[in-house]
């Protein structure tokens, strides 16, 4: 017996001197193993290319789908508020059932997110295509529009859903995805530059209002002249959506081809996976969460309804029909040079800080367009300064969002795979609230009494055009703003959460190290 209880305590000591050496190896190679598995520069570009579809199509769709039902296709603004409501709608329905099928998906070959990615290109790009095609027939032209556009927002949120989870699972570094989700920001207000370049330049060379004749007597001549650009208007719009999904599948591509999924921390649990209605329920009761949801669907209201009636506004209320599509894009611009900054400024100053300087910039401008008597160089001058809100609103939500996910992670470290339902919810409430905001201010025009393709518009409509981008867009800023003042993740929690994020990562891979070495 004697004998025996040596050996074992020679066993127990032996293996104790054996593992001792082996913990300092592994915590003295680690931080070269991290650097030498962070991302490269190359790797966040392509991450970043990414989020340009939804970007580019986002744009071409929120500046200019409103001018194209009513003035293109002709519908009636009340079946063109419908079209809008509708589809957004049903967007946002599909973000947390698209977010909860992710987030149960099983890691395959090419990772959790790709094959998502992947799949739903070909059909969005197929159903994009025919939103920007006006059928021959006028029985159904309402339903083509409300069925292809549903179609196609389901197919964009099966790719953008899983883009935007993807995020937590490029890199385990806080610092990394804060700079790639940099990268993403800089990419993809470029991409609402290229899309309303592509649109508005393509489509803003045929008018649907044509100069009028020299023989103002001849109203054959007039009506042959519109007819003709019409149809010009339908071949370009056409156009520029073909040009669009050329450079969606080719940011698809790079993204597949230059990004490497990671399958996280590895952290294993025996729990049952959630329920939907079990990890709404676990979301929706972080606080954080829901504060920041709120403060941002407020603010990124304001800006959508800008960017919804913006087109219009420049093109009946100031009357800048041949520069609105320039105008347009020197805002996007402007927003584009401007992003490196924010990010600057957000790392220098934190976060909360860069939201009320960067949304709060806006509003100035925004009461001076409307304010002042049309001048076509005063308007660029807006637009200019305009820009730079539209990056920080841009920038500040999805460099946020993340930290929640932390926060979250570290209150419930034994929940996990519920990254895409904190995006795909969030993207939920702003899209609803987008379709809301749109459907009800093409209704307006309506009651305004908005003409189908007219070349001038009632004076009440200018008035209408007027308070949907200026007065009701600064009372949202200020109530989001107002709410965002309570979120309640600061630097000093931010990093703190990070350091035990870290910390727990680190004793997790030490632990299953050393146990696979055992």
């Amino acid at each position: 017996m004697a004998r025996g209880e040596g050996a074992e305590q020679y066993n127990a000591t032996l293996l104790t001197s054996t593992i001792k050496p082996m913990k300092t190896e592994i915590k003295a190679i680690k931080p070269k193993e991290q650097r030498k598995s962070g991302l490269t520069v190359w790797n966040k570009l392509c991450y970043a290319f990414g989020g340009a579809p939804y970007q580019i199509t986002g744009s071409a769709l929120g500046f200019f789908l409103q001018i194209y039902l009513l003035d293109v296709a002709q519908l009636d603004p009340f079946y063109a508020s419908i079209i809008l409501f509708v589809g957004r709608a049903w967007d946002a329905v599909t973000d947390p059932t698209v977010g909860f099928l992710v987030s149960r998906s099983r890691w395959t070959g090419i990772g959790r997110m790709m094959p998502w990615i992947l799949c739903s290109t070909p059909f969005a790009v197929l159903t994009y295509i025919l939103i920007w095609y006006v059928p021959s027939f006028e029985e159904g032209k309402v339903i083509w529009y409300l069925v292809f556009y549903c179609l196609f927002q389901s197919m964009q949120t099966c790719f953008h859903v899983p883009y935007s989870a993807l995020t937590m699972f490029i890199s385990n570094d806080q610092k990394e995805r804060d700079s790639a989700t940099a990268y993403r920001m800089t990419v993809e207000v470029l991409g609402t530059v290229l899309g309303t370049a592509i649109q508005g330049q393509i489509v803003g060379g045929v008018s649907t209002c044509p100069t009028e004749p020299e023989d103002h007597n001849s109203t054959n001549t007039t009506l042959n002249t519109t007819i003709v650009s019409l149809e010009d208007s339908k071949r370009a719009y056409l156009l520029a959506s073909g040009v669009i999904c050329i450079i969606y599948v080719f940011c698809a591509a790079v993204l597949f081809f230059g990004v490497k999924e990671q399958k996280g921390s590895g952290r294993k649990t025996s729990a049952p996976p959630l329920t939907f209605r079990q990890g709404l329920w676990v979301i929706v009761s972080h606080g954080p969460y829901v504060k920041l949801v709120i403060g941002f669907l407020f603010t990124s209201l304001a800006f959508m309804l800008l960017e919804g009636n913006f087109a219009l506004f420049i093109t009946h209320a100031l009357g800048h029909r041949e520069d609105f599509q320039n105008i347009l894009l020197v805002i996007m611009l402007s927003g584009t040079l401007t992003i490196p900054w924010w990010q600057w400024f957000l790392t220098r100053f934190g976060k909360k800080t860069a939201t009320y300087c960067g949304i709060l910039w806006a509003v100035p401008f925004m009461i001076l367009i409307v304010s002042v008597q049309s001048h076509l160089i005063i308007s660029y001058l807006v637009s200019v300064a305009a820009g730079v809100s539209v990056a920080a609103a841009f920038l500040l939500p999805w460099s946020m969002l993340p930290d929640v996910v932390d926060d979250f992670k570290v209150q419930n470290p034994d929940i996990h795979g519920h990254e895409a339902l904190f995006y795909s919810f969030y993207v939920f409430f702003i899209k609803f609230a987008s379709g809301l905001s749109l459907g009800i201010s093409t209704l307006s025009l309506k009651f305004a009494g908005y003409v189908t393709g007219g070349c001038v518009q009632p004076e009440a409509v200018s008035l209408t055009l007027k308070v949907l981008v200026s007065p009701v867009p600064i009372v949202l800023i200020i109530i989001g703003l107002l709410v965002i003042w309570t979120y309640p993740i600061d630097e000093e929690r931010r990093q703190g959460n990070r350091k035990l994020l870290e910390d727990l990562l680190d004793s997790e891979s030490e632990s299953s190290e050393l146990g696979s070495s055992v």
